[in-house]
C-alpha cells in the first residue's frame, strides 16, 4: 500500500485557513492589515514604508499563527489546567501583543504625519 505524499504548501494553506476560521483575533489582525493596505494605497506610501507595513503585517500574522499552534498543542497534551500550560499560553499571547504593539507604533510613525498633513494642511 502506497501512502499519498502530502503537499506542504497545501498543509500550510489549510492551517492558515483553519486558524482564520477559528481564531477571532487572527480575523481582527487581518482586518486591520487590510485597513493598513487601503490607507497605504490612499496615501501613496514609498517602497520603504511598504516594506515596514509588510513586515509588520507578516510579523503579527506569524505570531498569531504560532500562538494558535501552541495553544492547540497545549490543549492536546495538557487538557487539565496546569501552571506550566498557562505560562506557555500566556507567553505565546505576549508574543502576539509585542508584535501588534510594534506594528501599531510603526503604523503611527508612517500614517500619523500623512493624516495630520491631510487634516491640517
Amino acid at each position: 500500500m502506497t501512502r499519498r505524499k502530502r503537499n506542504p504548501f497545501t498543509d500550510a494553506f489549510n492551517g492558515i485557513v483553519a486558524s482564520y476560521r477559528s481564531e477571532r483575533n487572527l480575523r481582527i489582525h487581518i482586518a486591520l492589515a487590510l485597513v493598513a493596505i487601503i490607507l497605504g494605497c490612499w496615501f501613496g506610501l514609498s517602497r520603504a514604508e511598504w516594506c515596514w507595513i509588510a513586515l509588520c503585517i507578516a510579523m503579527v500574522v506569524v505570531a498569531e499563527l504560532v500562538n494558535t499552534a501552541i495553544e492547540a498543542w497545549i490543549d492536546l497534551v495538557s487538557p487539565q489546567e496546569h501552571p506550566l500550560a498557562k505560562k506557555a499560553k500566556d507567553a505565546a499571547a505576549g508574543a502576539v501583543l509585542v508584535a501588534a504593539a510594534f506594528a501599531a507604533v510603526v503604523g503611527g510613525i508612517i500614517f500619523f504625519p500623512k493624516a495630520w498633513t491631510l487634516i491640517v494642511g
